[in-house]
């Protein structure tokens, strides 16, 4: 356990999501899922943490561990057609995960999806955090559009709007 990761993640806590990504952001967050939902048939979450506390940063919990709890709690698993994606940002790590249901995981394997990731790490080092989310949200999409494209009507499994914790 790093001393300077507890640090950073008790200096950092949770408001400062919402510094970063405010009301205004997220609508616009969701609005790009939304968008992109319309080019295939996956369900697309994004999920943003300031800073682990309490039993997962005293643990020492890695960002990607943090992404599967977060996949199964959220049942973004639990899609018709195992093409659920969640897109995770540790803020206090500036770490991004991607988790993958299996029926598109498959198809993109790690390499493709850590591509993504650090793409959307490039743009938060810069302190574009929206525009990061939302071209990873298009990279995902255009995964998903190549390889599960809408059949027909759809329903939306998984809402659309950003959740932060």
């Amino acid at each position: 356990m790093s001393i300077k990761r507890i640090a950073r993640h008790l200096v950092q806590h949770h408001w400062r999501a919402r510094q970063i990504f405010p009301q205004a952001a997220l609508d616009r967050i969701e609005r790009a899922i939304r968008q992109g939902e319309t080019t295939h048939s996956g369900q697309v979450r994004f999920v943003v943490e300031g800073a682990l506390d309490g039993r997962p940063l005293f643990r020492n919990q890695p960002a990607r561990e943090r992404a599967l709890d977060l996949f199964s709690h959220l049942r973004i698993w639990d899609t018709a057609h195992n093409n659920g994606v969640l897109i995770y940002l540790l803020l206090a790590d500036r770490d991004v995960e991607i988790i993958a249901d299996r029926g598109i995981d498959a198809k993109v394997g790690a390499a493709g999806w850590e591509t993504i990731c650090r793409a959307m790490e490039s743009e938060f080092r810069s302190g574009q955090f929206e525009r990061g989310v939302i071209a990873g949200i298009a990279a995902v999409s255009r995964e998903l559009a190549r390889h599960f494209p809408p059949q027909g009507p759809h329903a939306n499994e998984l809402p659309d709007a950003p959740v932060v914790m």
